[in-house]
């Protein structure tokens, strides 16, 4: 799969059906030797005031729990609370 097919793909939480995100909201943890995606980063939910200055939170979601890839959505399990949150 090309990157530039993830583009626009909203992020949905398997354990509750939450929108976490779009892909064109997060950066992508890539690792540079073999080009393989670590982990998606996108703003927690609340926290999507880009232009308000200060810290902001953000969560980690490892590529393993990316759990299937599908035309419009990105489905992925955090019932683990496998994301790790961070504040920037």
């Amino acid at each position: 799969m090309l990157l530039s097919e993830l583009a626009g793909k909203e992020i949905i939480n398997l354990e509750d059906g939450a929108k976490l995100g779009t892909v064109g909201d997060t950066d992508l943890v890539i690792v540079p030797e073999s080009g393989v995606i670590e982990s998606l980063i996108l703003p927690e939910r609340g926290m999507r005031s880009w232009w308000g200055g200060g810290e902001k939170d953000y969560i980690a979601i490892p590529w393993q729990a990316v759990k299937k890839i599908g035309n419009e959505v990105i489905i992925v399990d955090m019932s683990e609370k496998r994301g790790k949150s961070y504040t920037i």
